[in-house]
């Protein structure tokens, strides 16, 4: 054989294999492309897919994720204690209080019957309530002489009564309650221990007010503090006597 023939049988030869390799490379590659198709396909079945959608559809029930209930408003927050704190009838009827103390605003104060006896006058003063709402009178009111314009207190306020109060008086609108005064008359005692005035008010303190009211009355006080002339009661229910 000559070294050309074997030349030529040679490259047949190594053709022959390059093309089986090449043939064997393509057959190999196939199946695997084929497996990854399969695997995607599957995957919306797959638990590892499948779990983080069903914990995110459950987040009502899931405590890591359950919403946080909302913070009160101040308003909701103890309003109801510290209305309560604030208003002493609140507690044991929040939404009706019931009535409440009389306001020397509502209020007129009226001279009622008078009757002396040794040496003192007895007068009646009644509290006739003005507004359109019941209210309350409880205790001693303030009382004293009076004279002038404005008005100004001569000597001593009124000393209390023995005794006291058993009982808040309810006033209805246009209802009346009374306490009794006690004048002791000025004459009984020398001139240079009481200093005689003439006075033309009584003026009244409502229990528990600090504005006083004034009552026209003609009288004789001592302008010295140390002579005690009037003496009041508590107030009671209706006009008195």
């Amino acid at each position: 054989m000559t070294s050309s023939a074997r030349v030529s049988r040679a490259l047949l030869a190594a053709a022959a294999l390059a093309l089986a390799g090449t043939i064997a490379g393509c057959s190999g590659a196939a199946p695997s492309s084929s497996s990854a198709i399969g695997s995607g396909a599957s995957s919306s079945s797959a638990p590892a897919a499948s779990t983080p959608t069903d914990s995110g559809g459950s987040s009502s029930s899931a405590p890591g994720v359950s919403v946080p209930p909302a913070t009160p408003s101040p308003s909701q927050a103890g309003g109801g204690s510290t209305s309560g704190a604030g208003n002493p009838n609140a507690a044991s009827s929040p939404g009706n209080p019931g009535p409440q103390p009389c306001s020397s605003r509502y209020l007129r104060a009226d001279p009622g019957t008078a009757e002396g006896a040794a040496g003192s006058l007895y007068l009646t003063i009644k509290f006739v309530n003005l507004n359109k709402v019941p209210c309350t009178l409880y205790g001693y009111p303030g009382v004293s002489l009076g004279a002038g314009t404005p008005v100004t207190q001569v000597g001593a306020a009124a000393d209390r009564a023995p005794g006291s109060a058993k009982s808040v008086v309810l006033v209805q609108p246009q209802g009346v309650a009374s306490a009794l005064l006690r004048i002791t008359q000025a004459l009984n005692y020398p001139s240079a221990n009481c200093g005689p005035v003439s006075t033309s008010w009584i003026q009244v303190f409502p229990p528990g007010q600090t504005a006083p009211l004034y009552m026209s009355y003609k009288s004789t006080g001592c302008a010295k503090d140390s002579v005690h002339l009037l003496t009041i009661d508590v107030v009671k229910a209706g006009p008195g006597a």
